[in-house]
């Protein structure tokens, strides 16, 4: 990943700079227990900060081959699930669970395919 500064400081737009180095999205509130009911993200790094009840979620971007999400789940408390869409898996399945204070970040494997890492 790349510095915002190196890529502004090389003449580069700001707009244009978060379109390559990754857009970040906080403050996020998870809602819904199903992929078509939860919250939508639409940034690259997404930081969530209330998650409303256990097992609420949030629905990663479409899927692209080598597409990047980093999904946070700053809750102090309730586990977060993280969907796909529609036609798609994480990690072969329908959903993954983020845990209270943990980090996931996606990568896009195939055209429906995300497979994940699970951080601290």
């Amino acid at each position: 990943m790349a510095f915002p500064s190196r890529i502004q400081g090389s003449g580069i737009s700001g707009g244009a700079t978060g379109s390559i180095a990754g857009d970040v999205a906080t403050g996020i509130s998870a809602a819904g227990t199903t992929a078509g009911t939860s919250t939508q993200l639409s940034a690259v790094y997404n930081v969530v900060t209330v998650v409303t009840a256990a097992a609420a979620g949030v629905k990663l971007p479409t899927v692209e081959v080598g597409a990047l999400c980093f999904v946070a789940n700053d809750d102090s408390a309730d586990s977060l699930t993280v969907y796909p869409q529609t036609g798609s898996t994480i990690d072969g399945a329908a959903s993954v669970a983020v845990a209270a204070g943990k980090r996931r970040f996606f990568v896009g494997t195939s055209p429906t395919t995300w497979v994940s890492l699970l951080g601290a």
